[in-house]
């Protein structure tokens, strides 16, 4: 009986051990096992921008992960609009790039401006603020797009 007892605890001890040194595993060094959006820059100041002008800038990403991964949405606050965004069910394969575009136009009155839209994605670092902001000027020779 006492052997039995030993090869009982043996089979757990040897269990606990293989459960523990497979599963704590990290990924492989520089490239994390799962879809990683990384971007260029996430803010981008337009400095000053004509009254009815349009300021337009392009967000470019990479996928610096191992899987490929999905943008499922791109919501934006009042004011701004995202043109393009790559959602749906396009896969981004790891080292491919694509764009996300953030529009502002306001015809009204000058201000300041400051909008950010939310990327949410089937990435780790999901979700991603993106943000653009800049001074709507009344004068047109003053505004530098």
């Amino acid at each position: 009986m006492n052997s039995i007892v030993k090869r009982a605890f043996l089979a757990i001890i040897a269990c606990c051990f293989i459960a523990t040194t497979s599963f704590g595993q990290a990924p492989a060094a520089g490239r994390p096992d799962v879809p990683e959006m990384t971007f260029e820059k996430l803010e981008h100041d337009f400095g000053k921008v004509a009254l009815n002008d349009t300021a337009k800038f392009e967000f470019k990403f990479t996928n610096t992960g191992s899987r490929p991964v999905v943008v499922q949405n791109c919501s934006v606050g009042c004011g701004c609009t995202v043109s393009s965004c790559p959602a749906g069910s396009d896969q981004i394969l790891p080292g491919q790039s694509r764009v996300i575009t953030m529009m502002y136009t306001r015809t009204s009155y000058e201000h300041q401006f400051n909008q950010a839209a939310t990327i949410i994605s089937t990435a780790h670092n999901s979700p991603i603020r993106l943000t653009i902001r800049g001074q709507v000027a009344r004068d047109t020779q003053t505004a530098n797009n």
